[in-house]
C-alpha cells in the first residue's frame, strides 16, 4: 500500500462521515498523522518522552515534544507515573526516608575521607581496604599542596628502612618497602599532573594534496 493510496482512502473514509474540524472544514488526514497520533498516546499512556524520541527517529527530543498533542504539564505527569510504576518494583527500604543517625553518618562519611596529604575516594558504606595505611592505597588522591608533606614520609620510610637493616629488623622491611613504593607513587602521580597542566598541543594545520600529487600549503598561515 503506497503512502498516497492510504490517504486518498483516508479522505474518503472522512468525506463519506462527514467528520469536520472546530471552524465546519472537512478533515483531512495523512499518514504522518498516526505518527502523532501514535506519539501522543504513547506518552498519555506513561512512555517517557526521550523512548518515544527513540523509537519515532527524532534526533531532537524538541521535535517529539512538538509532536504529541498534549500540554506540557500533561507530559510531567505521565513521566512521574512511569517513576512511580518503576519504583514500584524495587525493594521498598531503597526509597525509605533516611533516619537522622543515618544522614549524619553520610555526611560525616565525607568529612572523614580528608587526609593530612589528599582525600580518600573510598565510596560510603565499604571498608578500607589496606587497615587506613592511606599512603599505600590507590584511593588516595594526594593534595598537590600537601606534595612537601609527601616527601617528608618518602624520606621518613627510607630512612626506617634502612635502620631496619641496620638493626636486622627483617619483619619490617618488606611492610615498609610496599609504603615507600607507595608514597613514590602518590609524588609521581602529582608531578605528572603538574607537567600535563597548562601544557598545550601542537594539532598542526591540515596538509591538502592537488591532482598533480604535490602537496598544498595555501591554507598555512
Amino acid at each position: 500500500m503506497s503512502g498516497e493510496l492510504i490517504r486518498r482512502t483516508l479522505n474518503e473514509v472522512v468525506a463519506f462521515i462527514g467528520l469536520t474540524d472546530s471552524v465546519g472544514q472537512p478533515l483531512a488526514f495523512t499518514p504522518h498523522d498516526f505518527r502523532r497520533m501514535f506519539i501522543t498516546d504513547a506518552i498519555r499512556s506513561g512512555l517517557p518522552p526521550h523512548i518515544a524520541q527513540a523509537l519515532a527517529g527524532h534526533a531532537n527530543i524538541n521535535t517529539t515534544m512538538g509532536y504529541h498533542a498534549i500540554y506540557p504539564a500533561e507530559t510531567i505527569e505521565a513521566h512521574r507515573a512511569f517513576i512511580s510504576r518503576r519504583r514500584a518494583l524495587r525493594p521498598a527500604q531503597e526509597y525509605r526516608t533516611p533516619t537522622d543517625a543515618e544522614w549524619e553518618d553520610f555526611l560525616g562519611h565525607f568529612e572523614r575521607r580528608i587526609l593530612s596529604v589528599g582525600t580518600c575516594a573510598r565510596a560510603y558504606g565499604t571498608a578500607c581496604i589496606h587497615e587506613h595505611a592511606c599512603v599505600r592505597c590507590s584511593l588516595l588522591r594526594p593534595d598537590p599542596a600537601q606534595r612537601g608533606r609527601l616527601v617528608e614520609i618518602r624520606d621518613n620510610l627510607i630512612a626506617r628502612i634502612t635502620e631496619a637493616r641496620t638493626e636486622g629488623w627483617l619483619g619490617e622491611i618488606e611492610g615498609l618497602e610496599v609504603s615507600l613504593s607507595g608514597a613514590r607513587d602518590k609524588l609521581a602521580l602529582l608531578d605528572a599532573e603538574q607537567g600535563s597542566a597548562g601544557q598545550t598541543v601542537d594539532l598542526a594545520m591540515p596538509s591538502f594534496t592537488n591532482l598533480a600529487g604535490r602537496t598544498s600549503t595555501a591554507n598555512r598561515p
